[in-house]
This record gives C-alpha cells, sequence and structure tokens, in this order.
C-alpha cells in the first residue's frame, strides 16, 4: 500500500520533476493583456469540470486582462475533446485544454479510443478535487452501511468503465453492492440527471457539481449521501475529505461492513486510481512546446488569483476545500496522475475485460 501510493504521488519527489523535461519558466512573463484565449472543456456545461471552468474564468481574466472563452466539447467520456484538442491546438499559449480523472484513465488504461498524449502536454494549473455518494430515499436506507446490508438493485449512470467512474465501479464491488452501471452518459451531470429523473438510484459527483447540484437535492429530500472517497494525509493514508468531514469515507465503510480495513491487489489498485483521479484531477494544460515567457504569464496570473480576496471568499463553497497549485507543485502532480503502479494497471484492465467485456 504504501509503497503505491509513494510510487503515484509524492513519493515521486525531485525524480519526478526532473523527468518531466519541461524547459524552465523563470523567463520574463508575456503580456496577455487584450489576448483571446480558448479554454476547452470536454464535458457538457453542468459537471464539476465546467463549474471548476467557471469560477476559475473571470478569475483568471482579472489577472492575465485577457478575453477567455470556455469551449465544451462532450463526448466519449471526455475523449472526443481530448483528441480533438491534441490535433488541433496551436502551442502558442492562447489555447488550453482541461483535464480530468476521466481523460488520465483511459490514457492510463490504454482504452483504443485514446489519440491523445499526457507527454505532450504541460500544466499550469493543477486541483485536487473529492467526490461523494448519494442515494434515492426510496431505497429505505440512509447509511452506506444499511445498504450494504438491505443490498436492493440499483443502476448507476456511467460515462464508461474506463472513465473517472472506475473509482465509483471498484468500491461498489468491493461492498458487495448490487450495482448495475449503466453506459453512455456525457458527463457525471448526465449521470445526476438519470438519477433525478428516478432512471438510476445511486449516483456520484465530484465536490464542486455536488456542492452545488446536489446540496439543493439533499435539503429537499430527493437524494441521501452517503460516503465520499476521501482524501490524502501527509502520509498518503485515507482520511476523511476536509469538504465533507461528517461523511465517512470508502474505507471506513469497507471496514465497518466487513469487519476489517481493505488490503490486497484490489485495494492497491483502487487506491492507486483514487491517488490519479482525485488528489491530482484535474489540470489546465498547453502542448508542452508552448514558450517559456507565455507559460510564466500564466504561472504569475494563477499565483496572484489564489491571493485574490474574491477567490479566497468564494473557493470552498464553489469548489471545495482542496488545493489548487501552479508551478513546480502542478507539474508534480501531473506526473503522479498520469501514471500508475504496472502492477494496478495490470490488474484494473483484466477485472475491466473479466467485468465488462472491455478490449484493450
Amino acid at each position: 500500500m504504501g509503497k503505491i501510493l509513494k510510487g503515484t504521488i509524492y513519493g515521486l519527489a525531485v525524480a519526478a520533476v526532473a523527468g518531466l523535461g519541461f524547459p524552465a519558466s523563470d523567463a520574463k512573463a508575456a503580456d496577455l493583456k487584450g489576448k483571446t484565449i480558448s479554454w476547452m472543456i470536454p464535458f457538457k456545461e453542468g459537471g464539476g469540470s465546467g463549474r471548476w471552468a467557471r469560477f476559475m474564468t473571470p478569475l483568471l481574466a482579472k489577472h492575465t486582462g485577457a478575453n477567455i472563452q470556455l469551449k465544451f466539447v462532450p463526448g466519449g467520456g471526455s475523449t472526443k475533446g481530448a483528441n480533438l484538442y491534441a490535433s488541433r491546438a496551436k502551442a502558442n499559449g492562447l489555447e488550453v485544454f482541461g483535464t480530468s480523472g476521466s481523460t488520465q484513465f483511459p490514457f492510463l488504461l490504454g482504452d483504443k479510443r485514446v489519440k491523445y498524449d499526457y507527454g505532450k502536454w504541460r500544466p499550469l494549473l493543477a486541483y485536487a478535487t473529492g467526490g461523494v455518494v448519494y442515494i434515492n430515499p426510496k431505497l429505505g436506507v440512509k447509511t452506506a452501511a444499511d445498504l450494504v446490508k438491505k443490498n436492493p438493485a440499483m443502476k448507476y449512470g456511467s460515462q464508461g468503465a474506463t472513465s473517472l467512474d472506475l473509482v465509483p465501479l471498484l468500491a461498489f464491488e468491493m461492498l458487495g453492492l448490487n450495482v448495475k452501471a449503466v453506459f453512455g452518459m456525457k458527463g457525471r451531470s448526465a449521470g445526476r440527471k438519470a438519477f433525478m429523473t428516478g432512471e438510476t438510484e445511486i449516483d456520484y459527483q465530484t465536490s464542486s457539481a455536488y456542492l452545488s447540484k446536489v446540496t439543493p437535492l439533499v435539503k429537499e429530500g430527493s437524494a441521501i449521501p452517503i460516503m465520499s472517497w476521501g482524501a490524502l494525509d501527509a502520509n498518503g493514508n485515507l482520511t476523511r475529505d476536509p469538504t465533507f468531514p461528517n461523511l465517512p469515507h470508502f474505507a471506513e465503510v469497507y471496514k465497518q461492513v466487513k469487519g476489517k480495513a481493505p488490503s490486497g491487489a484490489w485495494f492497491d489498485a483502487w487506491k492507486a486510481f483514487f491517488v490519479a483521479g482525485f488528489p491530482a484531477q484535474k489540470f489546465m494544460v498547453v502542448p508542452k512546446e508552448t514558450p517559456g515567457d507565455m507559460v510564466k504569464a500564466y504561472q504569475d496570473a494563477l499565483t496572484k488569483v489564489f491571493a485574490d480576496p474574491d477567490y479566497l471568499a468564494q473557493k470552498d463553497k464553489k469548489i471545495g476545500k482542496y488545493p489548487q497549485v501552479t508551478g513546480k507543485a502542478a507539474e508534480l502532480k501531473f506526473k503522479a496522475a498520469t501514471s500508475v503502479p504496472p502492477a494496478a494497471k495490470k490488474w484494473v484492465r483484466d477485472w475491466l475485460t473479466k467485468k465488462y467485456s472491455v478490449k484493450f
């Protein structure tokens, strides 16, 4: 467990950063004032990525002086937009892309739809997030433990088995839940809408979308939160999500219902992909050949954003209590999110083939 985590995130340390091959961005920053920047998001507008981008856009525009235009390109669990960006984006610093765990996972797993290469991108911004699982009150339970005990048949709206939904799909099976995945959702917002119309009984949303879209459902009594995925402490252990401290995290629920802490190859694989999908989930990237002065312009502007009173006042409410970083810290997280231990990768690929007939 510890070795997998250290090899996936903080244990990368100096070797990870040195191996990125990015040129130093200590050049004088370019002037972005008056420029038009296109920011592509490979999902529909209502999901967590859209919420994140809409929160960041006016702040980034304020500190760059640029006109930032958001472009949403859903499809293929984000692979459509990623492929489009990879094939068309110019390395001029004016075309940026917002990735997510659902973009990372198909790349990590060798999904045949992937035509993009994270090795050809450079991160400007890295954002950690969390996720919350919630259920329909009609199931007649209020906690994850009671749900496992009752174990009713449920449907879950999924973007695809190799998307970020891999984390909940693995978790549901580890808990022994009777969940049938309904694939083809064009983002988590579509999964949420399927839940709201009664087509599915269990769903999860990343923190920003949960805060804005699901909290009202909880308040009106049409959704019950039962657990989070958790967060990582400084030693790489799962802890309660700081945005949802009253909810047990997945490993807590597992121990509660199974009588022992999760362990073994299954949990190692889950945790490796959890790390790649949540503590280092979303990135703003540009092509690797983007000039250093343009990269420096974004890094300087983002540093100012992080200290902006408007950002500090709204961030926790809008996107959650998770760090956003730029510069070397973002590059380290980028490395962590785009590499998982070979053993975990093989285990997950074998499981996906057996469970969902995924062919690689």
